[in-house]
């Protein structure tokens, strides 16, 4: 056991102390609220070019109803539309072509929109909702009924559902279905990321010391059981501890913003934080608004989520830590990785898919299955936790984990033994099961 822990300590110490590591933990939060400080600037900034769109209609019903506007101008003629894409792709005069060939109160499929470009979505929902409008107008009108279009716009009404939780004692907690995707992907990425990069550090690392030849050194001291044991644990910690570090940055950078911006949240930036999924606030709302994100925010269970990531993260890191090994164990080089870790990449991948499938019914059959399944569970599982999975499936989800984990740990024991001290032999999946049954 000693010589475990000196091996986790030379791991650990090797590449916490190194600058990358120090840098990388420290500015990695501060980038990425700075890209998000960048994304919701360059989003205020208004585009000054003017858009020209020339319109053809057939029915000369539509020239007062298609309105220009700072960024968009409308221009009626009357020419053959093929004429006018010809010059335009000689002269390039306008951004789009409408095209307009019947009534689209009887026909509404009768109006088409060309560009020599892939045409932009908020062009093509401006022009969309104006003729949208007018549509509905005389359609309304047909129907000769006294004030009608004033009593259909009072009828409409945009429901702002409050959610809800209460516990075992009764006690209501502000709820947020979309606060609790935010989390739940947001913690299943991480889970995958430090997976995917920590584990490819684990395979690198034993490729390059027995390119360098150090192993045949350390296996003279150690059991390669041991080695590998302590090369997985190491890096283990080496994860554990930026995630912590980013954990701390993140919350003093997150009281930092809000103890200077508070002041300053007026209706629109709450509306589009609702719009942004982080929690639903009405256009009209106050900084009162603020204060309802953070009530959502406490009904949230941290002490549980936040323990059984650093639980599924372990779990899913040592299972697929263990067969990166058992790869970098088994080849001469890092290029010949691949053929090997595709296969081993696969389920990790499908696991943010499922994920994403996860989020929008946590309790479907594709939810549960895939948190019990020990290669997608520590993502699924994460997306799942905020809307309150029973006890029953966490608990049952960790045991296969974890006797997922002794398993391919003992095959990749087995795996890892035979191939770190051989050399010059191009390895094969068939080969590799010969290893197993050794």
């Amino acid at each position: 056991m000693s010589k475990i822990s000196l091996i986790i300590k030379r791991e650990y110490t090797t590449r916490v102390m190194k600058k990358s590591f120090i840098l990388l933990t420290f500015l990695t939060p501060v980038l990425f609220a700075g890209m998000i400080a960048l994304v919701v600037w360059l989003g205020g900034i208004k585009d000054d070019k003017v858009k020209n769109i020339v319109v053809i209609d057939k029915t000369h019903l539509y020239t007062n109803v298609l309105k220009s506007n700072d960024v968009y101008t409308f221009r009626f003629i009357d020419e053959p539309v093929e004429e006018v894409k010809k010059k335009n792709s000689d002269n390039n005069q306008f951004t789009a072509l409408l095209y307009i060939t019947d009534d689209l109160k009887n026909n509404p499929k009768a109006a088409t929109l060309y560009s020599e470009k892939q045409v932009n979505m908020e062009l093509k929902s401006y022009i969309a909702g104006m003729l949208n409008k007018y549509v509905e107008e005389q359609k309304l009108a047909a129907y000769n009924i006294p004030n009608l279009k004033e009593m259909v716009d009072k009828s409409r009404t945009e429901i702002d559902l409050e959610t809800i939780k209460w516990g075992e004692n009764g006690k209501d907690k502000v709820g947020s279905a979309e606060l609790a995707l935010t989390i739940g992907m947001i913690t299943a990425f991480i889970i995958y990321m430090f997976i995917v990069i920590y584990g490819a550090q684990v395979m690198n690392g034993v490729v390059q010391e027995k390119t360098n030849r150090i192993v045949e050194v350390m296996i003279s001291s150690v059991k390669p059981f041991e080695l590998m044991m302590g090369k997985i644990i190491g890096i283990a910690m080496v994860g554990l501890t930026q995630f912590l570090m980013w954990v701390i940055l993140t919350g003093i950078i997150a009281v930092g913003a809000s103890t200077i911006f508070s002041g300053n949240v007026d209706s629109n930036t709450l509306h589009q934080m609702g719009q942004m999924g982080m929690q639903t606030v009405p256009a009209n709302a106050t900084p009162s608004g603020v204060q309802t994100l953070f009530a959502a925010l406490n009904g949230l269970n941290y002490i549980e989520i936040i323990g059984l990531f650093i639980v599924y993260f372990l779990g899913g890191y040592l299972l697929y830590a263990s067969l990166f090994a058992a790869i970098g164990s088994a080849v001469d080089n890092e290029t010949d990785t691949q053929q090997f870790s595709m296969p081993i990449m696969l389920p990790i991948i499908f696991g943010i898919y499922a994920g994403i499938f996860a989020a929008q019914n946590p309790d479907g059959p594709l939810a549960f299955w895939c948190s019990m399944i020990p290669f997608t569970s520590p993502i699924v599982m994460m997306v799942r936790l905020p809307f309150d999975v029973p006890a029953w499936q966490i608990i049952l989800s960790l045991s296969i984990l974890i006797l997922s984990f002794i398993g391919t740990t003992w095959m990749a024991g087995k795996i890892y033994r035979t191939g770190i001290l051989m050399y010059g032999k191009k390895v094969s999946w068939k080969e590799l099961w010969k290893w197993l049954k050794y």
